[in-house]
């Protein structure tokens, strides 16, 4: 089922969670766990990660080192595989901008098609290599650009002008900033690149986490106004150490409230007390955003479930 058909047939609040594969070499049976984990409370899709390349040094035999590309977290779409058929939960691959040609693209959507998988989550990604791809290849610049392949696809339209191409039918999801991209030069900026997505053929968002629901209200008061009419499916993360606290800023350019980080550094004694905290304040975001007609909230859970399940069985006393 696409995400969309999940929203509007919701007779109560979703939760859905993001997951990570393990790292090259790693083994599945973590990721296997932690889907069972957040089985018992009936996600209706969990949206799995995807990492583009990104140099590695490895030494040999000689001591010398030696320059490699490699993905340090493959296995995206054999995690949604196992989902949607093992699971009987509804993937969501995220599809990368960065790393990847368009050609690489189309024969990604192509495989992700013949699985059944029906969802995705379209973003630019981070820029770790720059990599270098044949002249007969080109790229997708922006996440808006990857929106506009995967529409062409679904109208049956391909690289190479195939004929009589039969159509894919994915629903396509994009991210969104309540406290706008780090790049825009300004919010009403930030807004207007969502609603080129959304007139691209975006079906529906999610945010970046954030830690103050009045950021996702304004934006998506602001982005009423301006006509994106999507879902915009808010996004939560759950503290649960003080490293976090300069760590997710550093890395995801949001704030953190003065109160949330107060409580986090009284409870630095105990990592018992800073997950509490942590599932605390997500509880009570989650409760205000579930008042305030939220349809769903999506969770970043990433491999530590411990977390969210703990926080689960609070909500499912009033939900």
């Amino acid at each position: 089922m696409k995400v969309t058909e999940h929203l509007d047939r919701a007779l109560n609040p979703l939760i859905s969670v993001e997951i990570i594969p393990p790292k090259r070499g790693g083994s599945v049976e973590k990721i296997h766990q932690a889907i069972e984990s957040v089985k018992p409370f009936n996600p209706p899709f969990i949206d799995v990660t995807s990492h583009s390349a990104e140099v590695i040094w490895e030494e040999m035999k000689d001591g010398t080192f030696k320059r490699k590309v490699k993905r340090k977290s493959p296995g995206t779409f054999g995690l949604c595989a196992a989902i949607k058929y093992k699971y009987d939960i509804d993937p969501v691959p995220h599809i990368l901008c960065n790393g990847f040609t368009r050609e690489e693209t189309e024969d990604a959507l192509i495989e992700l098609n013949y699985l059944g998988i029906e969802n995705l989550l379209v973003i630019r990604g981070d820029a770790k290599i720059k990599k270098e791809h044949a002249p007969d290849r080109t790229v997708n610049i922006y996440a808006g650009d990857l929106v506009e392949q995967v529409s062409k696809m679904n109208k049956g339209v391909f690289l190479g002008d195939l004929i009589d191409a039969a159509p894919t039918d994915f629903c396509v999801g994009v991210s969104f900033y309540p406290e706008k991209h780090f790049e825009a030069p300004n919010l009403r900026f930030d807004l207007e690149v969502l609603k080129q997505k959304q007139n691209n053929g975006a079906a529906y968002a999610v945010s970046q986490m954030f830690f103050d629901n009045k950021h996702y209200y304004s934006y998506s008061e602001k982005a009423r106004e301006l006509g994106i009419n999507i879902p915009l499916v808010p996004g939560l993360k759950i503290l649960t150490n003080t490293q976090q606290l300069t760590t997710i800023p550093s890395a995801f350019h949001v704030d953190l409230p003065e109160e949330l980080t107060d409580r986090m550094m009284a409870a630095s004694h105990s990592k018992e007390k800073m997950v509490e905290v942590g599932v605390e304040w997500a509880y009570q975001q989650t409760l205000d955003l579930m008042e305030k007609g939220a349809k769903c909230v999506h969770f970043y859970v990433m491999q530590n479930t411990a977390p969210f399940v703990s926080l689960m069985n609070r909500l499912k006393k009033v939900m």
